[in-house]
């Protein structure tokens, strides 16, 4: 029964993104290779996708991924929308933050030794910056962005070689997490708030840019950032914390994780001499129980928002980490083998795709089994 609904919402799926492909060649090889990518293969490269399609040779899957005529923003629109319609809720959460791939070599688009958080250190790598769209309903990946390093955009016989257009030029992080929020933005997608690590957080012009947008956010900050309190108190957000007493603190859940529900302690404290009319601005602060290890964040939102509110707000940024583990675990969003731009696009586009595919299938089964609860039927064993 899983099978036949995962494989029904596949053919709707490839139905949707079919006009954004000139020819019935690629319209037909991507849904094998989607299909590839999903399949439970150790490794999820042009060679292994093309033997599971019965092809001879990958020439097929890297020409799909490098030359072939279709529309890859196009279709990155397409999983964004179709994510929105299957996921969507008022209540929604976008997600910012990035995953490093590592390489070797230096002709990758974008390859340098830099950060990688998938290797916690320095590596030789490419970094790709991701937008993610998180509901009661599930989670998936909804807009990606290459991170092109300055010393690449200032030399653009290099970026010449790995396909880069000369129109492409240097983009913060930040920066890239902007472009694809005004996408989501503009394209209508139903959400609440915006959350986002320190790398975002501590942008002040990040933060500027989401308020001037009233886009409700809970961002971390770090413990010596300088804040201003209603009162007009300034200090930095570690000291405000520590200033607070021991009844301000409130147990909650930041959302359930891989061993129950995730129960932190959270304060906050009210920021800003001036509110706008109907909206707040908090420091809110995550203690952990165990340790009394402590994080900070900088929120604006409605003036109603509770305490509990801003905690489950701050817990669901770890959907885009479950999206990341997933994407590569299930999808094979770090398996490919391409340097060529296009090629790194069109291949972390259709992994998008695919995991986007497997949480609206999850999210059907949970639905199908949920009415056939309510109505007092047995639910099917999983087939799958």
């Amino acid at each position: 029964m899983v099978v036949d609904l995962a494989m029904a919402e596949l053919d709707r799926l490839h139905e949707r993104i079919a006009g954004r492909f000139a020819r019935t060649e690629p319209r037909a090889r991507v849904r094998a290779y989607v299909t590839g990518l999903a399949a439970g293969l150790e490794r999820k490269n042009g060679w292994t996708l093309a033997e599971q399609a019965g092809e001879v040779s990958p020439d097929g899957m890297q020409r799909l991924l490098r030359r072939a005529e279709w529309n890859v923003d196009g279709v990155r629109d397409d999983v964004r929308d179709y994510v929105v319609e299957h996921l969507g809720s008022p209540e929604g959460v976008l997600i910012v933050d990035e995953t490093g791939f590592l390489k070797k070599g230096t002709r990758s688009a974008g390859v340098q030794r830099q950060y990688s958080g998938t290797a916690g250190r320095i590596e030789n790598s490419q970094v790709g910056t991701f937008l993610a769209y998180a509901s009661p309903r599930g989670h998936a990946l909804i807009d990606r962005e290459l991170y092109l390093p300055q010393s690449w955009t200032d030399d653009r016989q290099r970026c010449r070689a790995a396909g880069i257009p000369d129109e492409a030029e240097f983009a913060t992080k930040p920066q890239q997490a902007m472009m694809m929020l005004q996408r989501a933005f503009d394209a209508g997608v139903s959400f609440a708030w915006v959350t986002g690590d320190e790398a975002y957080g501590q942008v002040a012009h990040l933060r500027a840019w989401l308020e001037e947008r009233d886009a409700a956010h809970v961002l971390s900050c770090k413990s010596n950032d300088t804040l201003i309190t209603t009162d007009a108190h300034q200090g930095r957000a570690a000291q405000m914390i520590a200033e607070l007493p021991a009844r301000a603190w409130r147990d909650y859940s930041a959302g359930p994780g891989a061993h129950g529900e995730r129960i932190y302690d959270w304060a906050r404290v009210p920021l800003r001499i001036a509110w706008r009319s109907g909206r707040g601005h908090w420091l809110l602060a995550r203690r952990s129980i165990a340790t009394g290890e402590l994080a900070y964040y900088v929120c604006y939102g409605p003036r109603e928002t509770t305490l509990a509110d801003l905690a489950r707000v701050a817990g669901s940024r770890w959907h885009i980490e479950e999206c990341f583990q997933q994407a590569k675990g299930e999808a094979g969003l770090d398996h490919y083998q391409v340097r060529d731009y296009r090629a790194w696009y069109a291949h972390i586009t259709l992994s998008m795709l695919t995991l986007a595919w497997l949480a609206a299938t999850r999210s059907s089964v949970h639905d199908a089994g949920a009415h056939r609860e309510a109505k007092g039927a047995p639910v099917p064993a999983n087939t799958a």
